[in-house]
């Protein structure tokens, strides 16, 4: 074995290693900031990629809850960073804003995102990764404020066709108390329902077919299910699934656009959704993923 490929293989078990430690997931799906199914793959080295996020919730909740601002109406800007380190790992950075009548731009908070995979030298018959993120949010926006999330990535993909797993895992660092004057019972909602102690659970999904190198179309399945253990009710889960399609109009550019129903009561009930990101190679090689250096 090569070191760097001990090098590696230490990194990642040390990444598994501290997932069964900590049973780290999201506590309200990926919150609608960064609504996207990752691929296994990494960003070559000496490429950044920066991507805008946006996207506005037309159809979702239109009060006030536990201190959390209503989501209807809401509008989205992520900008995220990520630099290739070398071919196995990548550095990830995003800067969360919303937009609301009454409320203006407002910046929600921060995350670094950290991830490693196993190298296409090593032959495997599919994709895997291990993605980390850490970061804040306000409370008006987010509820934990500081959360630790954990994603297996799993992807393959086969002629035309693509299918990508994310594992999403959160571990609650710090959640907001509930109101003043709670009973024991609302307490007891509070922190199943709404802001679960411990590790949630909260795995998405892409499934699309490319009939063109220039597109492809599918579909991207988001979900929150509640802390390990103590699932919430099918009424307060969030199920949501997006039609989407992917443009790739050039190596240099990547674009991305759908529109998500959502399944159940405890779900925004239409989102509109689009990602656009610009690669820049300081290599001179072909901008993209990792498997461009191999």
């Amino acid at each position: 074995m090569k070191n760097s490929d001990g090098v590696l293989l230490r990194t990642l078990l040390f990444a598994v290693a501290s997932t069964l430690l900590f049973n780290p997931g999201s506590a309200r799906a990926q919150d609608n900031y960064e609504i996207q199914v990752y691929p296994s793959e990494t960003m070559a080295p000496k490429t950044l990629l920066t991507e805008l996020h946006s996207n506005i919730t037309a159809e979702g909740t239109t009060t006030t809850e536990f201190g959390m601002l209503p989501s209807q109406g809401q509008e989205h800007e992520t900008i995220e960073f990520t630099e290739g380190i070398n071919d196995w790992s990548e550095l990830g950075f995003y800067i969360f804003t919303a937009e609301q009548n009454g409320h203006g731009i407002q910046w929600v908070g921060d995350h670094i995102r950290p991830r490693v995979r196993i190298p296409p030298r090593w032959h495997w018959p599919v994709g895997v990764s291990l993605s980390t993120e850490f970061g804040y949010a306000r409370p008006a926006y987010s509820n934990p404020t500081w959360s630790w999330q954990i994603m297996p990535i799993v992807d393959q993909t086969i002629g035309r066709w693509y299918w990508s797993v994310n594992g999403t895992m959160v571990w609650d660092i710090h959640v907001v108390p509930p109101p003043a004057g709670f009973t024991s019972q609302q307490k007891q909602i509070y922190f199943r329902d709404v802001a679960p102690h411990g590790v949630t659970f909260g795995p998405a999904a892409t499934l699309t077919y490319a009939p063109s190198k220039y597109f492809n179309f599918g579909v991207e399945y988001y979900s929150y299910y509640g802390q390990w253990g103590n699932f919430v009710s099918l009424h307060n889960q969030q199920q949501q699934v997006f039609p989407v399609v992917n443009l790739f109009v050039s190596p240099k550019w990547e674009v991305n656009f759908g529109v998500g129903v959502g399944a159940t009561a405890g779900t925004d009930h239409l989102i509109v959704k689009g990602i656009i990101g610009r690669y820049f190679d300081w290599s001179h090689r072909q901008a993209g993923s990792s498997d461009s250096t191999q």
